[in-house]
C-alpha cells in the first residue's frame, strides 16, 4: 500500500517506539486539555470546556435520543455542574480508529472481521469525519493515517494479515520477538500518537479476542492514554477457543478490554459466533449517531493534572446514561 510521507514517517515512528522507547522511561506527558469547545461557541481563552458524549438506554438496551438538557444530571468530582452546550445526536467531528488484531489466535476470524469493519467504515464516516488503520500482534503497525476515503481505508483494512512467524517486523526485535498480542502498546500508541490532539468526538474500535501478551506497558497505563487523550473505546470481542488449544495457547478472558471500555464510556460487545460480527458493528455505529453533548466549564477546576471523577444521570426518566468516568485536569 503507498502512504504518504507523513503517514511513512509517523509508521516508522510507532514501531521505533516500540522497539527502541519502551525500555526506556516514558518521556513526561504533554500538557492535555479536559476538553473541546462546542461547535461555534464563543469561550474566552482562559475557560476550560469539558465535553461529554453519553449514551441514554431504556429497558432491554433501547436508545433513548430524544431529551433535553434539563433531563440530565451532570457532576464533577461530586459538585453538579450547569450545562452550556448541549445537543442530540450530536453532529461533532469524528476521529475513528480501527484497530485489529492480527495474532495467530484470531487467523480463522480475519477475513470476517475485516469484511464488517470496511462495512461499518463505509456506513458511519460523515463528511467531516475521518478514520485510521492499525493492526497488532507482536507488532504495532499503523496501515493508514487519518482520512476521510472509505477506499483508502478499506485497502488498509485488507492489507491486515496475521502474523504466522510470531517474529518482528523491527530488525532490532525481529530475533528475540516471539508470537505476541500488543493490545495496551497498541491502544497507548493509538492514543498519545494519534488520538492526542484531534478535536471532537473520538473513538477506538478493537476487533481483538481480548488477551494481550507481550506489550511493554500495562493495562493501567493504556486506559490513562485513552483517558488523557478523551477517546471512547469499544471492543469487539471474537475468541477462536479450538484454534487456541490446537495453538497450545493459554486464554486470559476479556476484562482488560472490557475496563478499557468501561473506564472511556464505551462498550464490549462478546460475540457468541464470528457471524454476530456484523451485527455488533451496526450497534456501534447505532450509539454513535444517538450520542449526545453536553458541554459545561467545571465550576472549581484546580489544573493541576489530577484525574477528575464525571457522573451522568437522567433526572426524568428511568433510564441509565453511559458516559466516560471522567478526565485528566489540564495543567495552566
Amino acid at each position: 500500500m503507498q502512504l504518504n510521507l507523513f503517514t511513512s514517517v509517523l509508521r516508522s515512528a510507532l514501531a521505533v517506539v516500540l522497539s527502541c522507547c519502551f525500555v526506556m522511561r516514558f518521556p513526561s506527558p504533554q500538557k492535555q486539555e479536559s476538553g473541546e469547545p462546542a461547535p461555534g461557541a464563543e469561550i474566552k481563552t482562559t475557560a476550560v470546556v469539558v465535553n461529554v458524549y453519553p449514551i441514554v438506554e431504556g429497558r432491554r438496551g433501547r436508545l433513548i435520543s430524544d431529551l433535553g438538557r434539563d433531563d440530565f444530571e451532570l457532576t464533577d468530582n461530586g459538585a453538579e455542574q450547569k450545562i452550556e452546550y448541549f445537543s442530540r445526536e450530536t453532529n461533532a467531528p469524528l476521529s475513528l480508529g480501527i484497530l485489529v488484531d492480527t495474532s495467530p489466535s484470531q487467523a480463522r476470524l480475519l477475513a470476517t472481521e475485516q469484511a464488517a469493519a470496511k462495512s461499518f467504515v463505509g456506513s458511519v464516516l460523515r463528511e467531516d469525519d475521518q478514520a485510521f488503520v492499525m493492526h497488532f500482534d507482536v507488532d504495532v503497525e499503523l496501515l493508514q493515517d487519518f482520512t476521510n476515503a472509505s477506499e483508502k481505508l478499506g485497502v488498509a483494512i485488507d492489507g491486515a494479515k496475521i502474523n504466522e512467524t510470531g517474529h518482528s517486523i523491527v530488525p532490532e526485535d525481529a530475533r528475540n520477538s516471539r508470537r505476541g498480542t500488543r493490545l495496551y502498546d497498541a491502544v497507548y500508541l493509538a492514543s498519545n500518537e494519534l488520538m492526542k490532539t484531534r478535536h471532537g468526538r473520538k473513538v477506538m474500535v478493537l476487533v481483538t479476542d481480548g488477551d494481550d501478551e507481550g506489550s511493554k506497558i500495562d493495562l493501567r497505563a493504556a486506559v490513562e492514554a485513552a483517558e488523557k487523550a478523551n477517546v471512547i473505546v469499544y471492543s469487539i470481542v471474537a475468541s477462536d477457543a479450538e484454534l487456541y488449544e490446537l495453538l497450545n495457547l493459554k486464554y486470559h478472558g476479556d476484562s482488560s478490554v472490557r475496563k478499557l471500555s468501561r473506564e472511556t464510556g464505551g462498550r464490549t460487545i462478546r460475540l457468541k459466533s464470528i457471524q454476530d460480527i456484523v451485527a455488533a458493528f451496526n450497534q456501534i455505529s447505532q450509539e454513535l449517531h444517538s450520542q449526545y453533548l453536553l458541554g459545561y466549564s467545571p465550576a472549581k477546576a484546580r489544573h493541576d493534572g489530577s484525574f477528575r471523577r464525571i457522573q451522568v444521570r437522567i433526572r426524568t426518566h428511568n433510564y441509565t446514561a453511559r458516559a466516560r468516568t471522567g478526565y485528566y485536569d489540564s495543567r495552566e
